[in-house]
């Protein structure tokens, strides 16, 4: 889907370092991370263990790791895996960032790869304070949003890392496609905070204990409606970047990848109109949360070949 524009070594004029396919390899490991502990993050969800560990950044409130009897162990472990899990994306973060300076890579590069180092925080503070709002869905919901973006920024830097240094940034795009390429990627946001707002007022609150308190008082269908319709206009406007990339002779690459995106979006519609007819059962939530990484990585990737450093 994306393809391979440098050579496994070090760009002209910049100090050894980990080559280009190391650093790929490395920002890969990072956009698997960002997008898999999502996953992680819908199973205490829908195993209702939320709570296992009821507090922050302790597990229990003498304990850092999970106590027999504080509650359902099988709670506690889920919930303190998914803690754990933090500690890998840090520790993919920092070796991207490492990879980076190394190499002399340029300031983009680096900004991106310390971004991803300053989300990965953010979020460990941000899933402490869900927790000790004991699962209010505007907290989960803000939980949520950042691992979108730290999956954009990890899809954009795995991208940006091919690129040599030196070389000069063109645009591969005509302006119309351009345009509706970032139109599409803006009804992706919104997509997906109407998609939190559907879950917010859905079933599923993390944690048996807290029931419906602190749930979204909305109609859960019409959310559901109003996340559908965004879902398409999301699909339409990717729809019509694809016609024009193609009426405008868009690069092999860069239409390939579209055609992929198109293909995710229309696997993702499909579980999300399964999940509405089936009554949202648990199983269909975390390939929900996958698909939701799978697509925002694609439209990054597709973002990113609109202008490009080329050898």
């Amino acid at each position: 889907m994306v393809a391979t524009l440098s050579k496994d070594s070090t760009p002209r004029g910049r100090r050894e370092g980990p080559t280009v396919a190391l650093q790929r390899r490395l920002a890969l490991v990072l956009l698997l991370c960002q997008g898999g502990i999502t996953v992680s993050g819908s199973l205490v969800r829908v195993t209702g263990s939320g709570l296992g560990c009821s507090q922050w950044p302790l597990c229990n409130a003498d304990s850092l790791v999970p106590v027999a009897g504080a509650a359902p162990l099988v709670h506690q472990a889920i919930e303190f895996g998914n803690r754990l899990l933090t500690f890998v994306v840090s520790a993919a973060a920092i070796a991207v960032v490492i990879a980076a300076h190394r190499a002399g890579r340029r300031r983009e590069i680096k900004a991106l790869a310390w971004a991803s180092i300053g989300g990965v925080v953010l979020q460990a503070i941000i899933g402490g304070i869900s927790v000790l709002v004991d699962l209010r869905w505007w907290a989960v919901a803000v939980h949520f949003l950042p691992s979108m973006a730290l999956v954009w920024v990890a899809a954009l830097l795995y991208m940006r890392i091919a690129e040599p240094d030196e070389a000069p940034l063109i645009v591969r795009f005509a302006p119309a496609a351009r345009r509706l390429a970032a139109l599409a990627a803006a009804a992706l946001c919104v997509v997906l905070v109407t998609g939190t707002m559907v879950t917010g007022s859905g079933p599923h609150s993390g944690d048996a204990t807290v029931g419906m308190e602190g749930r979204l008082a909305l109609d859960t269908e019409m959310l559901a409606y109003v996340h559908a319709a965004c879902m398409y206009a999301y699909l339409i406007a990717t729809l019509c970047t694809v016609y024009l990339l193609r009426r405008s002779h868009a690069p092999a690459d860069a239409f390939s990848t579209a055609v992929v995106l198109v293909a995710m979006i229309i696997i993702q519609w499909g579980i999300g109109v399964a999940q509405f007819y089936l009554g949202v059962p648990r199983w269909t939530v975390p390939m929900h949360i996958a698909m939701s990484s799978v697509v925002v990585a694609a439209t990054a990737f597709l973002w990113a070949h609109g202008r490009r450093r080329l050898p």
